[in-house]
Order: structure tokens, then sequence, then C-alpha cells
């Protein structure tokens, strides 16, 4: 009888193992070799190698608080255009970003910061949301969302979802409607930007008029080719998640699944995995260095498959989430110029997705492959 029982079990172990990682998608990955990292990006090099030697040989809690004080360190030199303004009242927790001439309070950008969903902070990102302000001529919210380990992955998803239907009725100064609304994100941020696109066409919202992803975590099943084949070209997710690809993936799919509480292949934690019809205008930056290029690459493909409007613009030997350096890389301000170019086209609205008209069967069969999903 016990031999049975253990029979049972591992059978049970075996297909649920099975069932995280979801349907193949290699063949939107390329075997093209990673670019080599463009020169003039020392400086910024040098402040990524200062990140990797503060947490080395740290372990857990202590490295996590050593990464969040070096992130939100990232900003001590920036000199902005912008005023920053904490949000005390009622709403989320986070901060309003005013680029000088954004008088117009009705154009609102939800920003979602990047940080492995453990670090980062409004201040970390400055850089990056003083550009916006002033590129999207719109007032920005940098939300302070929920972080792991504290906090399950799924209170930040849920901070978001709040975040967004609070910016839809309030500005930085009163009450009053969204006449333009927009969301951005980077790394494990662009992460809960897609995921949070997604789920605001299935609540039947208001649509975003656009979101922008940068370099962001799109694929938590870890199976895309350049995560293994980017590791060297890739100083800042190298050192840090490199090691990852010498474990077996079975055991990576349930180290996933412990600390998301989801499957990888969800669509709550791998938004390439879900149904991407029906989506709001979308840009996504990434750099053919690093190691989310594939990823990214899925995201974008199986979303112009589903017809929806997502571009993927790749950039040639930057570092990921090159443009929180951009006061010290010139790619880095053409990518806020190409933003902002993304975001003034005049047919961006009238671009705004529909709810998705995409079968129940497609649907039905995702939810197949990961199990019960669930809902937040």
């Amino acid at each position: 009888m016990a031999w049975l029982i253990l029979i049972a079990l591992i059978t049970v172990l075996l297909a649920a193992t099975r069932l995280m990682g979801g349907r193949d998608l290699s063949r939107f990955d390329v075997d093209d070799p990673p670019s080599e990292l463009k020169k003039g990006q020392e400086e910024v090099l040098e402040k990524v190698r200062g990140m990797n030697r503060a947490a080395r040989g740290l372990r857990c809690r202590e490295r996590v608080t050593v990464l969040r004080r070096y992130m939100d360190s990232l900003s001590d030199d920036l000199e902005p255009a912008s005023e920053f303004q904490a949000n005390t009242g009622t709403g989320p927790r986070g901060e309003w970003v005013m680029a000088p001439g954004t008088e117009n309070t009705g154009r609102r950008l939800l920003y979602i910061h990047g940080g492995a969903w453990s670090a980062g902070s409004p201040k970390s990102h400055r850089a990056i949301t003083d550009r916006l302000s002033r590129e999207a001529n719109a007032a920005v919210f940098a939300l302070d969302y929920r972080l792991m380990p504290e906090h399950r992955y799924l209170d930040g998803l849920r901070d978001c979802q709040n975040a967004y239907q609070w910016l839809l009725k309030n500005g930085p100064k009163r009450p009053e409607a969204a006449t333009f609304m927009a969301i951005a994100g980077d790394s494990a941020g662009g992460n809960h930007a897609l995921v949070l696109s997604t789920w605001i066409r299935d609540q039947g919202l208001r649509a975003p008029d656009a979101v922008i992803a940068l370099s962001p975590s799109t694929d938590l099943t870890l199976t895309a080719r350049s995560l293994e084949t980017h590791i060297r070209t890739d100083p800042l997710l190298g050192p840090a998640f490199g090691r990852l690809t010498r474990i077996p993936r079975p055991i990576l799919w349930w180290l996933v699944f412990l600390a998301f509480r989801r499957p990888p292949c969800s669509p709550l934690v791998s938004p390439a995995r879900g149904d991407l019809s029906g989506l709001p205008p979308t840009l996504i930056h990434v750099s053919d260095s690093e190691m989310l290029l594939d990823p990214a690459r899925r995201y974008a493909l199986r979303a112009q498959e589903a017809g929806s409007p997502v571009e993927l613009a790749v950039w040639s030997g930057m570092i990921h989430v090159w443009h929180i350096f951009a006061p010290m890389l010139p790619e880095g301000e053409e990518a806020f110029a190409h933003i902002g170019a993304f975001l003034r086209r005049d047919d961006l609205g009238s671009k705004t997705a529909r709810q998705s008209e995409s079968s129940d069967e497609e649907r039905n069969s995702a939810g197949r492959e990961c199990g019960a999903l669930g809902r937040i």
C-alpha cells in the first residue's frame, strides 16, 4: 500500500510539473548571438559593479536591505526638471512627478518601478519618471507598491490595480476624471504593467491610451533561449540570476511556484502566456544584449498575432533598463525621444483597445495548461 501511495504522489508531482511549463513558445526565440555592450557605458557599469559588490556575500533580508538602499541612491546626483510630491492624502502610496508645463492634470501616467519585485521605489526611478513626465506632458504617479518578501507578489499587483482605478478619477490636486491615461514600468514593474493591462481589459475598465514596458519580465517559465545565451553580456541580471540556469528546470518551476504562489505559466505572473487580444497600443523597449530579450519578443509577437497594436523596439548593446542611466548615455536620451514620439501619435487614441474578441476556446486552453490559475 505504501508503494502505491508513493507512486501516486510521484505521478501527481510529475503531472503538475509538466503543467507548470505551459505551451512551448520557443518558436518566438531567435538564435542570433547577443551584441557586445557598446562602449561609453563605463560609468554605468561601475555603478552596477558597485551594487554587486555591496550585496556580495549577503543573504536574504540583509541582501534585500542593501540592494534597496543602493537603488535609492541612483537618484542622489540627479538634477531633475520635475517637482516630486508625496501623495499624503487618500489613495495609494507613491509620489507625483510634475514636469514644468504639465498644468493639464487630466493627463496622467502610472509608473511601476522595477527591482525584481523586492527592491526599488519611486525615489530610485526618478530619472525615468522625470523624463516621462516631460515626454508625455503628463502628471506621473510613481507607485510605491508592496514588495516581496514581506508581501506576496499578488499584493503588489493588487496595489497596481487599485492605483489605476484611483488615477482614473483623481489627479495631483483634486478629484477629476483623466482625459489621457498611460501605464509604464520597467523590468519587474514592466511585468506588473503588462499584467495590469490585461486585467483592465478583462474588468471592462477604461482602457489606457498607451502602455510602455522597458526591458520587461514576461515569462517566468524561464524557458526563453536568451536567459542562457545572454548571461555574459548582461552585467546587471547575469551575476544575480545567471546561476539559476544551472538548476534543473522542474525544480526551478517549483521554486517560482513557492515564491509567487502561482504556476510559472500563469498569465498573472507570465503575461506572455495569456490572452493578448484586444490590448491598447503598447511599446516595448529591450536590448539585444540582455537576458530578457526573448521573453520580450515572445510577448510582442504573440500580441501581434492576436491583433493587438504592440510594438517591439530592440536596441543594440545596451544594459538592462538603460533608461535609468539616461543622463550618462546618449542612447538613453534617444530612447526617451522614441517614447515621446510614440505618445504623441495622432492616432494613439483611436487605437485604444476594444474588448477582446478572441474565442473562448483559446482562453480555456490556456487555463487547462496551467491548471486553476484563479484571480486576485
